[in-house]
């Protein structure tokens, strides 16, 4: 199933393309949006994979889930085409087997391009497609361990979602986002390195909250 969802979300970001060179090509004229801004401040599930092998034991790795506030702004090109730039920060905890690694912070900046399907109207549904870059920060080690280090790195994302508008500025959003995204994992056992590279961190981020444009 996860695989499926997958594939429908890629092909909403080939849609996405299709739709803004259309859109910008089309509608470059009347097509400016009456509200250039909106921000959203939403309440975010980060599910994460975390599949991967620590490279001594053999051990398969594991991040946990997430809960966290998110605020992002989006920007209005047109009345259907627009930027958003999200910002959240959420502390996840590392495992390999049964073993507690630690904890660390993650900073996940995300740039999509969206398209706008019905901006006027109060259910406005998007699709969006963009990149991420995930920053790693604060590390605390597990018992038994030491050294924890997370790399981040870039990722690809890609997104679907809705505000239902109810007056004129004011609405509810619902988002879900698919972050395809590796990192190397590396922690010391006293003086013995435990490291897993390449672990698929791969989260799904799904929020909802309320949205403002003006």
């Amino acid at each position: 199933m996860t695989r499926v969802f997958q594939t429908l979300l890629l092909s909403c970001a080939v849609m996405t393309a299709a739709h803004a060179s259309t859109a910008m090509a089309d509608d470059m004229g009347d097509a400016f949006a009456k509200e250039r801004f909106q921000v959203r401040a939403r309440a975010i599930g980060i599910f994460a994979d975390g599949d991967g092998h620590e490279s001594v034991t053999g051990l398969q790795t594991d991040v946990g889930d997430a809960v966290t506030p998110e605020v992002d702004l989006t920007y209005f090109f047109t009345r259907n085409i627009a930027a958003e730039l999200i910002a959240a920060t959420a502390q996840h905890s590392v495992s390999a087997g049964t073993n507690d690694l630690g904890t660390t912070w993650i900073l996940p900046p995300t740039v999509t391009l969206q398209y706008h399907f019905m901006p006027e109207s109060a259910f406005s549904p998007y699709i969006g497609a963009g990149l991420n870059y995930s920053f790693f920060y604060g590390e605390d080690d597990g018992t038994g361990f030491n050294d924890l280090d997370v790399q981040g790195g870039f990722g690809y994302a890609v997104q679907a979602g809705f505000d239902y508008w109810l007056s004129d500025n004011w609405g509810i959003n619902v988002d879900a986002k698919y972050i395809d995204l590796q990192v190397d994992v590396d922690v010391n056992s006293g003086t013995t390195p435990l490291n897993a590279h390449d672990v698929d961190l791969n989260p799904w981020v799904v929020g909802a909250g309320v949205s403002y444009r003006f």
